[in-house]
């Protein structure tokens, strides 16, 4: 393995993918960007829409599947910015621009790793990659719809800025959509079922509200009301208020429990969930995964942050060069130091536990 060739090669194409916008749902153009990338390493590639996916050249379907995975869609640059996003800025050992940190510096270091495996034979996990899009958006055209298509996925490693240390567990997460109702009436009237007024308790029971179960890695359930809404005219009393309440749940729950104890529970005339699919995930800490990137030096923590692990339905490990904190920020960046020392700890974790 030349790590320093490696690296190169994996920054060239972070460059490219940069300076090619791929908002969730428009990554066309940055999927071709990586179909090029096969094609140059000689690895048979095949697309679905705008995920790439490969297998490694000796694959024995006797034996469990270990997937490799992140993606090239980027959320849209905030107002924030003074550096240009879609431009490549080198400074201070800096790479700037859009989806550097979250999460291409991570897509092109797993690249680089399967590129290492793709040919060894004997392994004792085959390998699939995804380079998936939509993962921004939770889109339907993303790694979930990759699932029926792929190999069976015993294992993965998702790509996300972790500072390469070993997210063991992820937080879920459940919005929910509840509607407060009252009596509608003219401002002038007396009314003693405002439902503006009656969000008043609904609100400090959401504030109170504990769930009972914790998680070592993830701690508690953390339920937030984000979103108030009520009212169109200001001498009309609403006959309803809506809230909006983002949980993130963790992995001593299934997202199906919780709302099944706000149903039961939450003093709200309604509570909707959008969505149920987005649930917590975890990778037992004996897993050879977890064990051999301690003995490296790897910290395990939990992740507060959702990624495509939520729609995974194995064990799933986190884990990628770059900072969380930066992703969706300003000025986006990561270390080329970081890429370089992102491929020699995956490349080192699979020879410990897949060779």
């Amino acid at each position: 393995m030349d790590i320093e060739k490696l690296t190169e090669n994996a920054i060239s194409l972070l460059k490219k993918l940069i300076e090619t916008p791929s908002f969730s749902g428009e990554e066309e153009n940055t999927a071709k960007l990586i179909e090029d990338w096969f094609v140059q390493n000689k690895i048979p590639f095949q697309r679905t829409k705008n995920n790439i996916w490969a297998t490694n050249k000796y694959f024995d379907e006797s034996k469990p599947t270990l997937l490799l995975n992140s993606h090239h869609d980027t959320v849209k640059p905030n107002s924030a910015y003074t550096k240009n996003p879609f431009e490549v800025i080198i400074e201070d050992g800096k790479l700037y621009g859009l989806g550097a940190n979250d999460a291409g510096g991570c897509l092109v270091s797993l690249m680089a790793t399967f590129a290492t495996f793709y040919a060894l034979e004997n392994l004792k996990y085959n390998l699939v990659i995804v380079a998936s899009a939509e993962e921004e958006n939770s889109g339907k055209n993303g790694l979930n719809s990759m699932l029926p298509i792929i190999p069976a996925i015993d294992v993965a490693i998702v790509g996300e800025p972790t500072l390469m240390h070993l997210a063991v567990a992820e937080k879920g997460l459940v919005v929910f959509d509840a509607d407060i109702a009252g009596t509608p009436s003219h401002a002038a009237h007396p009314n003693d079922n405002n439902s503006i007024y009656n969000t008043i308790e609904v609100l400090q029971w959401f504030k109170d509200f504990k769930f009972d179960k914790t998680s070592d890695a993830l701690g508690d359930v953390k339920m937030t009301v984000t979103q108030i809404n009520a009212g169109t005219q200001h001498n009309v009393v609403p006959a309803h208020t809506n809230l909006v309440i983002d949980v993130r749940v963790n992995d001593a729950y299934s997202n199906q429990e919780i709302n099944d104890i706000l149903q039961e529970q939450s003093p709200c005339t309604t509570i909707t969930p959008r969505s149920l699919r987005l649930n917590s995930s975890c990778i037992d800490t004996n897993h050879a995964l977890v064990k051999s990137g301690i003995a490296m030096g790897r910290k395990t923590y939990g992740s507060p942050t959702l990624s495509d692990q939520a729609v995974l339905n194995c064990q799933s490990l986190k884990l990628g060069p770059g900072d969380s904190t930066r992703s969706h920020s300003a000025d986006e960046f990561i270390y080329l130091a970081e890429i370089k020392e992102g491929i020699k700890i995956y490349v080192e974790l699979l020879n410990r536990v897949i060779v």
